[in-house]
């Protein structure tokens, strides 16, 4: 019989056999259901030494990529645009408010002096 310091292994074995094998398929399932999830959220694929397997870069991928960079830029160029005039109208509503109050202020002060 099969010893280990004093332990017989052979009442165990069917266990050890069980526990190795449910290991093994637990590791497989969870193979599977990364790859399935990947295809699922469209990450690429990769075969047993890094290359690219699923999705390929066809054309349709590379003109969607072109086309949303060219819309991306557009964006940025318009949030540029808009912080520009956003910046002008705080600047207009702030200078204009100190500026109109300061001139109420001399009119006022040329009305006292006149009178």
């Amino acid at each position: 019989m099969m010893q280990v310091q004093g332990i017989e292994l052979l009442p165990y074995l069917p266990w050890i056999i069980a526990g190795a094998t449910a290991v093994g398929l637990a590791g497989v399932f969870g193979w599977i259901h990364t790859t399935r999830l990947r295809i699922k959220h469209g990450y690429p694929l990769e075969g047993m030494w890094g290359q690219s397997l699923k999705p390929s870069t066809d054309a349709q991928a590379a003109e969607r990529i072109r086309l949303l960079t060219q819309e991306n830029a557009e964006l940025r160029a318009e949030v540029g645009s808009m912080k520009d005039r956003l910046a002008n109208v705080e600047r207009i509503v702030t200078d204009s408010g100190y500026q109109l109050t300061h001139e109420i202020d001399r009119l006022r002060e040329g009305k006292e002096k006149v009178q």
